[in-house]
């Protein structure tokens, strides 16, 4: 089945800036009381050149659907791991359309076009079973002070989408 969305660099529809760090600052930051003015200023970071960091988002249209990025690091505790797929995040009214298959997913050609040949990914425990069923092996678990589950998807094991 052909998706009815599009996945675009951020560079290429930089109107989606905004609300791409709204969406990171929200899921991730606030919480922790990090300015979202530092994560605009990361996210700067992604409209900087052709290669990594990379903000993806999905999109019908004008309409934001959902985001994924594609870091050098993306956990203190493991820098000898590069690079990571970050910041999933699909619209509520979103969810369950595929699209954030299809961000990890394009994250993951965007990493392996880059010749990495292993692709990393980190997850809370209740989203364990997710990435598992993605086609991601667990590496790690317990990982930092969150207990993350450190994923990789090595591009000569890949699984089908």
């Amino acid at each position: 089945m052909v998706p009815d969305f599009s996945i675009s660099d951020l560079r290429q529809v930089p109107e989606f800036f905004d609300t791409v760090a709204d969406r990171i600052w929200q899921a991730w930051w606030k919480r922790h009381g990090v300015a979202e003015a530092y994560i605009v200023q990361r996210l700067r970071e992604n409209m900087r050149g052709s290669d990594l960091p990379i903000a993806l988002v999905a999109h019908r249209g004008t309409a934001f659907l959902g985001t994924a990025s594609l870091l050098d690091s993306d956990l203190d505790e493991r820098p000898q791991y590069t690079p990571w797929v970050a910041a999933v995040w699909t619209e509520p009214d979103a969810r369950g359309q595929g699209i954030a298959p299809a961000l990890i997913e394009h994250a993951c050609t965007e990493a392996f076009a880059r010749n990495h040949e292993k692709v990393y990914l980190c997850a809370a425990p209740p989203r364990r079973a997710y990435y598992l069923q993605l086609g991601w092996h667990p590496i790690e678990d317990d990982v930092g002070p969150l207990k993350l589950t450190v994923f990789v998807r090595d591009q000569l094991l890949r699984s089908p989408s």
